[in-house]
């Protein structure tokens, strides 16, 4: 039997430094511990870019518009129990001042020092895009 499809969307946003936000994973949650780039899963009635406005607002407090969107990459994993499918949009231009809205630790870091934290499988092949794009 297929696994279901978990549609998911990932931000890798970028200062004027070239640094890039991750988020540290909270206690409690699927996966803690771990850093992921900032996103969230898919509503049913919902277009990828308009999920991941929606979920960089609530968790990181910023205004995105569609147009600083620019898509990168996607990642393609195989978890237990369901199949992930995220696209990884890159932007660099947002409104507002970023901050843990869900308890999570962030941290601005440069692509070439992504490779010294732990993410979980389907985020690892972005760091090496990241780190060749920056």
């Amino acid at each position: 039997m297929p696994k279901r499809i978990c549609l998911v969307v990932a931000c890798a946003l970028v200062d004027e430094d070239n640094r890039v936000l991750i988020a540290r994973r909270p206690k409690g949650r699927h996966m803690a511990g771990l850093w992921e780039f900032p996103g969230g899963k898919v509503e049913a009635d919902e277009l990828p870019e308009e999920a991941l406005i929606r979920e960089l607002e609530e968790e990181l407090g910023i205004d995105v518009t569609r147009s600083c969107l620019a898509p990168l990459t996607f990642a393609s994993h195989a978890y237990d129990g369901f199949h992930l499918l995220m696209p990884l949009y890159v932007c660099r231009q947002w409104s507002g001042e970023v901050e843990a809205r869900e308890g999570q630790e962030l941290a601005w870091v440069r692509p070439n020092r992504l490779s010294g934290y732990d993410m979980p499988p389907a985020d690892e092949p972005f760091k090496a895009t990241l780190r060749d794009l920056l």
